[in-house]
């Protein structure tokens, strides 16, 4: 088992930065994929961005040089640094770990809000 809390949600202006956290605990050894995805009110949830146990990164083009995703090498904690914030990318923030076997664990989301 994988548990998984977010952190560093709030409400931003647009224009601002925000930073995300995901602090993993349990049995992640075997964790190979780890990412962020998004779901604003009214619409399905979308991948964000995603780092593999290789360290290539992959953005969604939305977000694409804006948000920048990173871990530690234990693979114990996660983020998300979000620039350049815009309306659009109000949504309910939620990390996922994928294991090696398929098992994909979820946090409990945090929210970000972009509003004036």
């Amino acid at each position: 088992q994988v548990q998984l809390v977010e952190s560093g949600g709030g409400l931003v202006q647009p224009g601002g930065s925000l930073r995300l956290s995901c602090a993993a605990s349990g049995n992640i050894r075997d964790i190979t994929l780890m990412g962020w995805y998004r779901q604003a009110p009214g619409k399905q949830r979308e991948l964000v961005a995603m780092v593999s146990n290789s360290g290539t990164p992959n953005y969604a083009d939305s977000v694409k040089g804006r948000y920048t995703i990173s871990s530690d090498s234990a693979k114990n904690n996660l983020y998300l640094q979000m620039n350049s914030l815009k309306a659009e990318d109000t949504a309910v923030y939620t990390c996922h770990y994928l294991t090696a076997w398929g098992t994909g664990y979820w946090g409990q989301g945090t929210q970000v809000t972009v509003s004036s």
